[in-house]
């Protein structure tokens, strides 16, 4: 069969559909990517992918979508794809529309968090909901990466047959790793008493850096942050970096910056501990590199995390935008190296089970008659 992946940008291209492109194309199927273009395509290029790139744009500007929808159609239309799978609300919208009017045979789409459930305005939310019930009515296999969100899915009638099929990263590159630990420790100035705690996510309000740097504050200090990622030239809302200039006036070496980084699994495996203190999140990749690392992980009790952590056993699960009972996990994480250790173990075997990515991707391609 010939298959289409389409994302919005490069960023999740590469880091949450390059591995079902690789599993779909080692059961002998012709895979095309289709996504804006960006620099972080040379992984899937070098490995033979062909990517098309029209002009996707992470908006609600009509103008914007209605070129990139018309440009979509002339692509499947000349491509004569099998299976379109989308992902994404706006381009995985555009995608199944685009691949209905071009005539595609089937279409797929995979739910990576819902806008509705997302803070924001009413209009925003309603609208949501609307585009996701339109979308739903030319889909013939819908998934989610959420077992609330399938629920959702049902239950608001946007699909009747919404199946959750998680997500997954690869226990090979995600491990313990001493090596690693030992040389990034000294690197970057981590002492053998210091707890490091890992944050990797896109610099923007949701992910809750401000509350994280404002609970950082009120623990211990041998507790230092390292914060990977960096913010993409499509994000939107508010600048994080005078939150960054406060905490760097409070915690001097507590606080180190690393931007985006190749190397995130022997960051991990230098952490003790990690956190993701989102507002909204779907399944969160993160989430699974850190449990499959061994670490315990404090994050947000809101969908997606609160399927991945088991508040108490695995790490702790706060409320969210709320900065003092993130120092209040993390302060008890810094204080007991054993806990971590339990912990770590505990998140390890349950992300074995659960994320493990080739598991997910085979039952991913099975659902899509792959």
């Amino acid at each position: 069969m010939k298959i289409c992946q389409i994302a919005n940008v490069d960023f999740a291209m590469r880091h949450f559909l390059l591995p079902l492109m690789r599993g779909a194309r080692a059961r002998g199927h012709e895979v095309v990517g289709v996504c804006a273009d960006g620099a972080l395509l040379d992984v899937p290029r070098a490995e033979g992918f062909r990517i098309e790139t029209p002009p996707m744009a992470r908006s609600l500007n009509p103008v914007a979508q209605a070129r990139a929808f018309r440009a979509l159609v002339e692509l499947f239309r000349r491509e004569r794809f099998d299976l379109v799978h989308a992902h994404f609300p706006i381009s995985g919208l555009l995608g199944r529309l685009a691949a209905r009017a071009a005539g595609v045979p089937r279409i797929a789409y995979t739910c990576h968090g819902f806008l509705f459930n997302q803070p924001g305005p009413w209009w925003r939310r309603t609208l949501s909901l609307h585009m996701e019930r339109l979308g739903g009515r030319v889909t013939d296999t819908f998934m989610t990466v959420s077992a609330e969100e399938a629920e959702d899915a049902k239950r608001l009638r946007i699909h009747p047959r919404a199946t959750p099929v998680l997500n997954g990263r690869d226990p090979a590159l995600f491990h313990p790793d001493p090596a690693a630990r030992a040389a990034l420790r000294a690197e970057f100035g981590a002492g053998e008493g210091d707890c490091v705690v890992a944050a990797v996510s896109r610099l923007v309000r949701h992910k809750g850096h401000p509350e994280l740097l404002r609970a950082m504050e009120d623990t211990p200090p041998n507790a230092v942050l390292w914060v990977v990622g960096e913010r993409l030239a499509s994000d939107h809302g508010e600048d994080l970096e005078p939150y960054f200039a406060r905490a760097a006036e409070r915690l001097g070496r507590r606080i180190v910056r690393l931007g985006y980084r190749h190397d995130v699994a022997r960051i991990l495996a230098a952490a003790d501990a990690f956190c993701l203190p989102s507002h909204f999140e779907g399944l969160p990749m993160s989430v699974i590199e850190a449990m499959l690392t061994g670490l315990p992980v404090v994050a947000t009790d809101i969908r997606g995390p609160r399927e991945q952590v088991v508040d108490g056993q695995t790490g702790y699960l706060v409320p969210p935008m709320q900065a003092a009972p993130l120092a209040r996990a993390i302060t008890s994480l810094a204080e007991d190296a054993a806990l971590r250790a339990r912990m770590g173990e505990a998140g390890r075997k349950r992300a074995l089970d659960r994320f493990d990515e080739g598991k997910v991707v085979g039952h991913t391609l099975d659902l899509l008659g792959l």
